[in-house]
């Protein structure tokens, strides 16, 4: 398939962090897709009303595509703005008259993307604020800044904006709480378009932790027992979040790392603080969660996991829990 075309909207004054590091995820998602001789799965490309804007830190930021019609399959990011300084100039009639433009093209472009199709619409921070602006929040599920709530709220009566989320995902439409979460979403986004074992890789390069809610723990299993630089360690979890249904015997772990089974469970005890196979248990028990949450059924998430059936993901939940 071919790569998705990821437009970021750049403002004036546009939070630095919410653009970077949103990009930078995606980036290195690319990057972790060639290393396994994949082709790359996004283009990033950034869009404005003007060529060149000045950012919320004073960078001057260039090059910038103008308003683009989207195809369907296309992804818009959108990010937060620093707050107005008292120093600032009050708009003039050209820049009130740009930014309706701008409106305009988003509500047009914005919709299709929400109307169905492969597209997303994905707002960051303070982001939602200006997909509210467009009116495209009216009945949708969505979060942004703590201190941006009651904006979005007034900007968007009748969207369910939910306070105390890391992110929200509703269909087509993605938003995440403030700045560095923008990172937690993206990542989120990766995972489902490139696999968890990629998200996971982008996460561990990034020092952050792979989260999809306020509900999950703050450490991810798929992160999990991965602090550590060994490579053939390493190895043998990329390959197991990867393919968490495959046939994981010890032995063939070992083959994976290029070590003897032996060992791999001395190298796993000493820098992962587990076992081979109870690693394996630990990544399809929390698959099989993310499944159930998503309203499959207990037989059915356990099968998706690499369980054989719902007892024996019953009898390993059990297990782990009496180990942990």
């Amino acid at each position: 398939m071919s790569r998705i075309d990821v437009w970021m909207l750049v403002e004036p004054h546009t939070l630095l962090l919410d653009l970077a590091g949103a990009a930078e995820a995606l980036r290195l998602a690319n990057q972790a897709l060639r290393r396994r001789g994949e082709p790359e799965a996004f283009r990033l490309r950034y869009c404005g009303a003007e060529a060149e804007v000045v950012s919320s830190v004073g960078l001057p930021l260039g090059g910038l595509e103008s308003l683009p019609r989207l195809g369907e399959r296309d992804w818009l990011i959108l990010s937060g703005r620093r707050h107005p300084h008292p120093d600032d100039p009050p708009p003039g009639v050209a820049e009130q008259a740009q930014a309706l433009d701008m409106e305009r093209w988003l509500h047009q472009e914005g919709s299709a993307l929400l109307a169905g199709g492969e597209g997303r619409l994905v707002s960051i921070c303070a982001g939602a604020l200006l997909a509210a602006r467009a009116g495209l929040l009216a009945g949708r599920r969505c979060t942004t800044h703590h201190e941006s709530l009651d904006a979005l709220r007034a900007l968007a009566p009748n969207a369910d904006v939910q306070a105390n989320r890391v992110f929200v995902l509703d269909g087509p439409l993605a938003s995440s709480a403030g700045i560095t979460a923008g990172i937690d979403l993206v990542l989120a986004l990766i995972a489902v378009h490139c696999g968890e074992a990629i998200a996971a890789t982008v996460a561990q390069v990034m020092v952050v932790y792979l989260r999809r809610g306020p509900q999950d723990p703050e450490l991810s299993p798929l992160l999990a027992n991965r602090h550590h630089l060994h490579p053939a360690l390493h190895r043998v979890q990329d390959a197991i979040c990867a393919e968490p249904r495959q046939d994981w015997s010890l032995a063939r772990m070992a083959d994976v790392a290029h070590v003897t089974p032996r060992h791999l469970t001395r190298l796993f005890a000493q820098h992962g603080g587990t076992t081979p196979l109870d690693y394996l248990r630990a990544i399809r028990l929390e698959l099989a969660r993310r499944e159930l949450d998503r309203g499959m059924r207990p037989a059915q998430a356990a099968l998706a996991a690499g369980f054989t059936s719902d007892q024996q993901l019953r009898r390993t939940r059990r297990r782990l829990a009496q180990s942990a």
